[in-house]
């Protein structure tokens, strides 16, 4: 299956957040992805979207932030709480939640569903539903652009679960080994499904555990996008550099339970409550009316352009056609290999 590339205005490499037409669009980014999370909440309870799904309410300005620092053509690769990273990349919400409902019309034609949202136009090389293992991927399409002279990032998202697998300390070692054009983007939400990583890591400041491999690494605070803006910026310029991978630990939180299948009854509900309190996308709200940059009605008219865009993803998704059934065996074998057989 092969998927053209969506024409679109060109992503420039840095995009100043000192404008207010900027910092606008990052709040309408960010409350799409809200937005559309809680739009699929609904629908999980309703049943019109099943198997497995992973919200990422809480953690908007990662997503959001560090896309802002990344060209059309770099490279992202997810995990498989991504439909923020996908959404903030470009990927219509229509053809997300098609492929939610495991419709022909989604991104990936409705075979993968929540955890594997795929769109090679935009070199978002999908979710992955292996805890870190979208890392090796990320080191080979590096190794890629490395070998053959192209100036580009691949932007690889994990989370702090991924610190206990062999992938990325492998992919840690070898990026930096090679000075691979890589940005580790880590989004420390402090759990790793339901294992708090103080239980699991006997050293929790994670960046501080990265740079041992030599490589440029801090941490950032997840829940500003401006913060994650300006330190995306400064790590994709330096991996533009050729100074080799960067990691970033993003501190961030999220608000919902692992997954809709999770009770979360490990975690403190003053704890949920404290992170609550710095909500990204409250917080970004209050900043621009502090600035006289967003006032009620403006709020207001954010809020009804992205329910009209998900009222509409929604309505196609419900009317988009599943796919036959004898089709069902394409793309499980390759032309050559189906030839032969």
């Amino acid at each position: 299956m092969t998927t053209t590339r969506t024409q679109r205005a060109p992503r420039p490499a840095t995009r100043p957040n000192q404008a207010p037409t900027h910092r606008l669009a990052l709040l309408q980014s960010m409350l799409r992805v809200r937005r559309f999370e809680e739009r699929c909440v609904e629908l999980y309870s309703a049943a019109r979207i099943r198997g497995f799904m992973h919200l990422y309410i809480g953690e908007e300005a990662v997503a959001v932030g560090v896309n802002e620092a990344l060209t059309d053509d770099d490279a992202i690769v997810s995990t498989y709480r991504e439909h923020g990273h996908a959404l903030a990349r470009g990927v219509p919400a229509e053809a997300i939640m098609a492929e939610m409902f495991g419709k022909v019309t989604g991104c990936s034609r409705g075979r993968g569903g929540s955890m594997h949202l795929f769109d090679t136009g935009r070199r978002f090389y999908g979710g992955n539903a292996i805890v870190g293992g979208g890392l090796p991927l990320a080191a080979g399409l590096a190794l890629a652009d490395r070998m053959t002279g192209r100036n580009r990032v691949t932007c690889c998202f994990f989370g702090d679960g991924a610190f206990a697998e062999g992938e990325f300390h492998e992919t840690a070692n070898l990026a930096a080994l090679w000075r691979l054009p890589l940005l580790l983007v880590c989004e420390n939400n402090l759990y790793a499904m339901g294992t708090a990583l103080s239980r699991h890591q006997a050293q929790t400041d994670l960046a501080l555990r990265a740079a041992g491999y030599g490589m440029a690494s801090w941490a950032v605070d997840g829940m500003d996008v401006f913060a994650v803006e300006d330190a995306a910026r400064r790590a994709t310029e330096g991996v533009r550099a050729g100074t080799g991978p960067h990691f970033l630990e993003m501190r961030t939180f999220r608000f919902r339970a692992h997954s809709m299948y999770d009770s979360d009854r490990y975690r403190d509900k003053a704890e949920i409550e404290h992170w609550r309190e710095r909500d990204p996308v409250e917080g970004l709200v209050r900043r621009l009316r502090e600035a006289k940059e967003l006032t009620e009605k403006a709020r207001t008219a954010l809020e009804d352009r992205v329910a009209a865009e998900l009222d509409a993803a929604v309505e196609a998704a419900e009317q988009a056609p599943e796919e036959p059934a004898e089709d069902l065996l394409q793309y499980v074998s390759s032309p050559v290999e189906a030839s032969r057989s």
